[in-house]
């Protein structure tokens, strides 16, 4: 019997589930505050791993699993982790049959270095993997759209969850443009809705992923686990208000960090970690930058690069650092800073994306699973794909409509510009101590509204 799945979030995981619901001849049902084309997923450049051994260096999904576990710090989940990098070639290649132009190394994908992975594991479309991507799933899902197996339900806002007999079975949800509320009821719930961008200023991520969903249902009752660690990009530089991406993708390729030091350029990263270099861990790499901004402003230089990485491998960087930044890294090197990047924490999942409410299940960054304290870049993109694949396949098995539904207490959060914002930057930064936390717990202590408890949460 047809089953339907309610998914908040069209961005990857949330496409990703709706595929895999719709492929096994289920109904998924998209709410999405934005259209798929302007979800935070198109942002990602970089690449995403898999352990293809394209490049004969001997990989396997068993390194691609310790390497993200250690960057985790032990705090990822070693049987959901395995089982995401099992899938990560496969997943790879089903994207290629898609359509996605990987870039390709004497006829198969090719692969690039990426920070905290020895092996070269990192499959890359130049410097616009989740554009390329994105574009791939949508036109999949769109085919099952015309086939009405996919309904979307585009500028809406998640207000409440419904649940009968404990178990999550609806939602309340309201049209952005109209401001009416509508109900909808379905066998299960699939929250996709992304990170907490809108909670901080200086993010490289949309600011439209506030943390509404989720503060909501926190509020609710459904646990959260890990929100003190966000993830600080090491290397973006500042756009107006936000903080604009320098992708990792430009020190795989074999961009340099330096401050200048008596007049000659001090590459610290290469001193300080011979084996991995500038390629060590973001969290590493952002408190390394950190620290040497007491001696100045530090630089990522590319000019030693050959001009055929910039045409053939980071024409996207070059053409945006020119538009954004007036800059061309061919001839000048990128002042960079650490800018806020990626909640590892979130809705806390089991290893097949179940939430504390039953029927209730999360995937992609608003859920706590793959990346424990600190992210590998690369496994963003395959972790989205692959949470929503897996939350989808076990709502579709364990999911059934319950009667007599009923909307949870509390009022729905605003979905407006998060109103703590500077509070939050100021305690949480790449290095926190005891006092800015405590006076950032302080200062929300008095507030009541379900936002707030988020960010007392994360503190």
């Amino acid at each position: 019997m047809s089953k339907t799945l309610l998914i908040v979030g069209a961005g990857l995981a949330g496409l990703s589930a709706a595929y895999t619901c719709a492929k096994a001849g289920h109904r998924a049902v998209l709410v999405s505050a934005m259209p798929s084309e302007r979800a935070q997923s198109v942002m990602a450049e970089g690449g995403i791993n898999a352990s293809l051994n394209t490049r004969g260096e001997q990989d396997s999904p068993d390194q691609h699993c310790a390497d993200t576990l250690k960057a985790a710090c032990g705090l990822a989940d070693p049987t959901a982790v395995a089982g995401m990098t099992e899938a990560a070639p496969q997943i790879v290649r089903e994207l290629s049959a898609m359509g996605v132009c990987f870039n390709r190394f004497q006829g198969d994908i090719d692969l690039r270095n990426f920070g905290g992975q020895k092996k070269k594991r990192t499959a890359f479309c130049q410097s616009d993997t989740g554009k390329q991507i994105m574009t791939a799933l949508i036109d999949a899902v769109r085919r099952f759209e015309a086939e009405g197996l996919v309904e979307r339900r585009p500028h809406h806002l998640f207000l409440r969850l419904q649940r009968a007999n404990g178990c999550a079975c609806g939602m309340e949800i309201q049209d952005a443009y109209t401001g009416e509320t509508a109900v909808l009821q379905g066998d299960a719930a699939l929250i996709a809705t992304g990170g907490m961008h809108g909670l901080f200023q200086d993010t490289t991520g949309s600011c439209l992923n506030t943390g509404a969903a989720a503060a909501q249902l926190f509020s609710q009752g459904v646990e959260m686990a890990n929100l003190e660690f966000v993830q600080f990009h090491p290397t973006t530089a500042r756009h107006g208000r936000k903080r604009f991406l320098i992708t990792e993708a430009a020190r795989g390729e074999g961009g340099r960090l330096m401050v200048p030091r008596d007049g000659k350029p001090y590459y610290f990263m290469e001193e300080k970690y011979p084996e991995l270099g500038n390629l060590m861990p973001r969290d590493v790499t952002a408190r390394e930058i950190w620290n040497m901004q007491r001696e100045g402003q530090v630089y990522l230089t590319l000019t030693h690069l050959d001009e055929a990485v910039f045409t053939g491998k980071l024409s996207g960087l070059v053409s945006d650092c020119a538009t954004f930044l007036n800059l061309d890294i061919r001839s000048a090197p990128i002042p960079v800073t650490p800018g806020i990047h990626y909640v590892m924490g979130g809705i806390r999942v089991d290893a097949q994306h179940r939430t504390s409410v039953p029927h209730l299940y999360a995937a992609g960054e608003c859920c706590a699973q793959y990346h424990g304290a600190n992210r590998l870049g690369g496994n963003s993109l395959l972790g989205a794909i692959y949470g929503g694949r897996v939350a989808a396949q076990t709502a579709l098995a364990e999911a059934t409509a319950p009667e007599g539904a009923r909307i949870l207490d509390g009022d729905p959060v605003s979905d407006a510009p998060f109103p703590h914002a500077d509070t939050l930057l100021r305690a949480m930064g790449v290095v926190r101590d005891e006092a800015t936390l405590s006076g950032a717990l302080e200062t929300l202590q008095t507030e009541t509204d379900a936002n707030a408890l988020l960010a007392r949460a994360m503190l």
